[in-house]
């Protein structure tokens, strides 16, 4: 993947912004040079490159797709008040919010412009595709802010938004790029589904990392989905296996706003302990990584081409089973 990374790079480097009006264009190239793993347009190059090698018809859309990712990402930095993003300041810190909101609007048209600059044989469908995950997307996020509130959140309720809020779009890069190649619908769809359940193991195995992952492999400090009460798998879990003592405990260790963050995230820890929560995520993120597995057998293509498709969710989550 590293290859089709360096291309996005490199093809996201040399994008000319307009000069004026001042304040608009700056945040969108500070957004696109911030690095990242380029995971979902190098993944739409994969899947277009086990059908055809010449990558000028897909990467229009490719880099569509990342400006669209960063673009959720920039308008989430906001709307969560985070201060950091990869180890950059976000845009409402380093500019404000209404520049954050403003250049984020046209970072989305920009996406739409250049997923629109492709051109292929289904180049409709393809755009089709792309609007209606769009879409997807939002709803995941007003999921997500409607979980904030409630303590009821049910394990398929939760499935739903991170399918919706992260797994749509890593689906959409797999399946635009075998649509881009002209693929036969049946395999598109094939690569829809491998890589939604990817996503969703994806996912689950973050939130797993949050709690258990080592900060220096993570990436990140430890426990900052239990600081901020995030209704993640584990959560949700924790509640529904627990008896009222365990239960009340973690309502306190939750919500109050007094008790030091490492006791919360030892407190809450120990509670995921006792009842076996790490064991029960594992558990459905091996069966999603299996699920993809079983899809990735069945897809027609002769093993040494589709190989590095099974590469790629090897490296992204970590597993070879």
């Amino acid at each position: 993947m590293n290859q089709f990374a360096s291309l996005i790079n490199k093809t996201l480097d040399s994008q000319v912004y307009p000069k004026q009006p001042r304040g608009l264009y700056e945040p969108i190239a500070y957004t696109l040079s911030g690095g990242g793993k380029r995971l979902r347009p190098s993944l739409m190059l994969l899947c277009y490159s086990l059908y055809k090698t010449d990558f000028d018809t897909v990467l229009p859309a490719a880099i569509g797709l990342e400006t669209y990712h960063n673009h959720t990402l920039l308008h989430d930095d906001l709307m969560d008040s985070a201060e950091v993003r990869r180890g950059m300041p976000t845009v409402h810190r380093k500019w404000n919010a209404n520049t954050a909101i403003l250049s984020g609007d046209t970072m989305l048209i920009q996406a739409v412009t250049k997923v629109n600059e492709c051109q292929c044989p289904r180049k409709d469908e393809v755009m089709e595709l792309f609007l209606k995950t769009c879409r997807e997307v939002c709803e995941g996020q007003q999921y997500d802010m409607n979980f904030e509130s409630r303590t009821d959140v049910s394990i398929d309720e939760y499935i739903e938004m991170i399918r919706l809020k992260t797994a749509v779009l890593v689906a959409c890069a797999a399946k635009m790029g075998g649509m881009i190649a002209n693929a036969p619908e049946v395999e598109c769809e094939m690569l829809y589904s491998f890589a939604e359940k990817v996503g969703l193991a994806f996912q689950l195995q973050d939130d797993y990392l949050d709690v258990y992952g080592d900060p220096l492999v993570f990436g990140k400090k430890i426990g900052g989905d239990i600081l901020c009460g995030k209704k993640t798998l584990l959560l949700i879990n924790a509640f529904n296996l627990s008896n009222e003592k365990q239960r009340n405990e973690l309502h306190r260790l939750i919500e109050s706003k007094d008790i030091p963050d490492a006791e919360k995230i030892a407190g809450v820890t120990k509670i995921y302990n006792d009842l076996h929560i790490p064991e029960i995520s594992n558990e459905m993120i091996s069966a999603y990584y299996d699920d993809a597995r079983n899809i990735y057998e069945t897809l027609p293509l002769p093993e040494h081409v589709k190989e590095p498709l099974w590469q790629w969710a090897i490296d992204l989550l970590g597993r070879n089973y």
